[in-house]
């Protein structure tokens, strides 16, 4: 293959945060600036760009782990540049003429830097992006002198961009706006999490690989512009794709596959911020049960330690912590318990920690102790880019905490809370590895537990995530939002970038995490607040806001109650929210089928199952920019009710299809805008025709094996559905599985499968046609 030279290879472990060292690659010089091209897979080209030759040449940073592959890559030199092609798309790097002299003009706003520009096409030739230039500019950041880097693409009018973590500003599309690439637990929105993965309507997506500050403008002035605000090359992956699963595809193989979460993770968790004895705790589980209420999981949060990093529990409220979670088990519950990567200067550790150079520091090595920002003495954060440092976490907290019987740990803090611009890592500066926390912190967590607990599923809570922080097996959370009606109405188009940048499992804290306070209702209150204990007097429509954040979010990948309020478990809402609530979250254990088969398509694929728009219906113009629906699989239209008082809504059910009202099995034609009613005790619900929805039998929690209830069918084209199970807890989904694939005949109106039933199950007697 011409034009392509081999360097040496790394092995690395899927999970490792450790770069992948670059197998085949072309260097061009292009006066100077020296850009290197590496392919990943025929869909998937890196790109690197500096006027160093050796860092050019130098391998991607953390995140990515795929092995550079040039298989079936073709590299050719014509008078347009040099043209490098696989069966999926040709990237073409533009000759440049010998440069002139500058003008006057030039001398002053013309860039220094030897110019370089490429085009990206399809396998059809059809111009897919193109880069225009780009960019260093010296700058001292950290004591440090290095430059901000970046490029810039063209963007034609109809282009329209997605992804790149969490932004709550409360659209979708991000075209026109300035995206502050960042981890920011205080933006004014809402914590904004970067995950440099930007996906697009136009069959392509950018990983740009800076884990730096980085300022992104899609598609403003006719140009996509990045910029890093450390670094001394730019360096970024382009994944073509003829849908978006295919980009999906693409991400998961350049950066790593999503584990299949314990089935538990599925159903709800129940938090608290906090839980102030073993006994509340355990009552609260005792609660649901005898209520008949479903639950899995329990969480312990923060506080029930003796100090911050002793990473002990204060006996004295949890005097039995292995009881407590024995009995927990005893009820078909598990738990997750809060650890925070924070210690105190007082806490047992923190001598050693500061001894070794665990924690991050400033330029003369002293730790950094607290928040100065919001008064917050409470202590120094474990550098986790320090490999020994994320060990001995790990295994003090195995050793400490999870000998107790508590399942899996909920990460706080991942972002992280103190932030690091101005101090040092062991890594490096803070500011150059702004963005880098939450991978390896989390990576060290999910390495522990594969090397120490093989065969138990591993599982995290995060708060924080970068790019491939899908492979440490964690579910993120929108962070500490407001108990709000404004923030409810944030969190849709919020969840739905996160996912699109290739995370699939995302959440928020259902009523919000802060003290419940809002502004007096402006309509009628739609839930009697009577009897509600989980806030004050003066937010009688707050009962309402649970009731409409519930339904929500059983259409999300995870069901996680949790806030700092007086009481948040299902009942401490109403008389009148109870049996609201309770009928939504049986509604979520009669879907787990379906919801389990959604995890397992992921796990195969890399494409997420909390799903915009724009990825299903990329022939409706209509669908680019409306981020307040969504599909949750291939089945549901899902449309959240987030206005107080708000008894309709209008639904726009996307063109090329035929849709089912869930409620009434009324049929409606896409291509239209419906107004349907949406009284409290419902959300507005679309099932696409051709759907086959599973559904299973009543459960007190997904450790009790659950049977099919009936397979809906949903007719007016053929369908496919894949039934998955396994045990739910081990690791053996990964070699095995019991799957069973259905098909629907619209022609015949017949649903068949070629293999039993997970279940065991006969088909007969199970089969539902809608409208029949």
């Amino acid at each position: 293959m011409a034009g392509f030279r081999m360097t040496a290879v790394a092995i690395v472990c899927l999970s490792s945060t450790a770069p992948a060292l670059a197998e085949p690659m072309s260097l061009l010089d292009r006066h100077g600036s020296r850009v290197a091209i590496e392919p990943y897979a025929p869909n998937i080209v890196r790109v690197t760009i500096a006027l160093d030759k050796a860092l050019a040449e130098a391998p991607p940073g953390d995140g990515p782990i795929a092995k550079a592959d040039a298989s079936g890559w073709v590299h050719r030199t014509d008078a347009s540049g040099d043209i490098f092609s696989s069966p999926a798309l040709t990237l073409t790097v533009d000759a440049k003429p010998w440069p002139k002299a500058p003008s006057q003009m030039e001398r002053y706003f013309a860039s220094a830097l030897p110019p370089v520009s490429m085009s990206v096409q399809d396998a059809n030739g059809t111009l897919l992006t193109k880069m225009t230039g780009w960019e260093m500019a010296p700058v001292t950041v950290n004591g440090e002198k290095t430059f901000k880097v970046g490029a810039t693409f063209a963007s034609p009018a109809d282009e329209h961009y997605y992804g790149l973590g969490q932004n709550q500003e409360g659209s979708l599309d991000l075209r026109g706006r300035q995206i502050d690439c960042q981890h920011y637990y205080d933006a004014p929105a809402g914590e904004t999490v970067c995950v440099p993965f930007m996906v697009t309507n136009k069959g392509y997506g950018i990983v740009w690989d800076n884990p730096a500050r980085t300022l992104v403008w899609p598609g403003l002035h006719s140009t996509t512009r990045w910029q890093s605000q450390v670094g001394e090359r730019v360096s970024f992956f382009v994944i073509t794709g003829k849908t978006t699963d295919e980009l999906y595809a693409g991400y998961a193989k350049l950066t790593g596959e999503t584990p299949l979460p314990p089935k538990a993770g599925f159903g709800l968790i129940q938090s608290k911020a906090r839980y102030e004895s073993q006994q509340e705790l355990l009552g609260i589980a005792n609660g649901y049960r005898q209520r008949g209420l479903p639950l899995d999981i329990m969480v312990l949060d923060w506080f029930y330690w003796t100090r911050m990093g002793q990473i002990d529990i204060d006996r004295t409220y949890f005097p039995d912590p292995k009881g407590m979670n024995d009995t927990l088990k005893s009820m078909g519950m598990r738990s997750i318990i809060s650890v925070w990567p924070r210690f105190e200067r007082e806490s047992r550790y923190f001598d050693m920690l500061a001894t070794k150079g665990f924690l991050l520091h400033d330029k003369e090595g002293n730790p950094i102790d607290g928040l100065p920002m919001r008064y917050d003495r409470a202590g120094a954060l474990l550098d986790s880019t320090n490999p020994e440092a994320r060990q001995w976490f790990w295994g003090t907290v195995r050793d400490n905490i999870l000998t107790q019987g508590f399942d899996w740990l909920w990460l706080d803090e991942t972002e992280p809370d103190l932030i690091p611009d101005g101090y040092w890592y062991a890594r490096g500066s803070g500011d150059r590895y702004h963005n880098l926390y939450p991978l390896v912190h989390t990576s060290g967590v999910a390495d522990g537990s594969a090397r120490d607990r093989p065969d138990f599923r591993n599982m995290i809570l995060a708060r924080a995530a970068y790019i491939g922080s899908q492979r440490t097996g964690s579910l993120f959370w929108s962070s500490d939002v407001h108990a709000t009606w404004d923030a409810l109405k944030r969190q849709v188009p919020t969840g739905l970038n996160f996912t699109a940048s290739g995370l699939a499992y995302w959440g928020s804290d259902i009523g919000g995490w802060q003290w419940p306070k809002g502004p007096k209702a402006q309509r009628p209150v739609l839930v009697d607040p009577a009897g509600a204990t989980a806030m004050d007097a003066d937010y009688p429509d707050y009962p309402e806001l649970f009731v409409r954040w519930f339904q929500y979010s059983v259409f999300t990948p995870t069901l996680r109650i949790h806030g700092q309020r007086p009481g948040t478990a299902l009942w401490e809402y109403g008389a009148a929210a109870e049996p609201i609530l309770a009928e939504w979250l049986r509604l979520r254990y009669a879907l787990m089928p379906y919801l389990y088969a959604m995890g397992r398509r992921t796990y195969e694929s890399g494409a997420p199952f909390m799903r915009a728009l724009f990825m299903d219906f990329p022939k409706d113009p209509k669908v680019a920019t409306i981020g307040d629906q969504y599909m949750f699989g291939p089945a549901f239209l899902v449309a959240p009710v987030t206005e107080q008082g708000q008894t309709k809504r209008t639904v726009y059910l996307p063109a090329g299809t035929a849709w089912y009202d869930y409620w009434t099995d009324q049929r409606f034609e896409g291509g239209q805008t419906v107004e349907v009613d949406a009284p409290i005790n419902r959300m507005p619900l679309f099932v696409r025709a051709g759907s086959i929805v599973p559904m299973g039998v009543a459960v007190r929690s997904t450790a009790e094996k659950q049977a099919l209830e009936s397979i809906r069918v949903y007719p007016g084209a053929n369908g496919r559905f894949t039934l998955y199970d396994d045990d739910g807890t081990t690791n053996a989904y990964r070699k095995s599985g019991m799957k069973a694939e259905l098909v629907w005949d619209d022609q015949t109106r017949q649903l068949t499968s070629r293999s039993r039933l997970p279940t065991g199950q006969a088909l007969t007697g199970l089969v539902r046609i809608v409208g029949q």
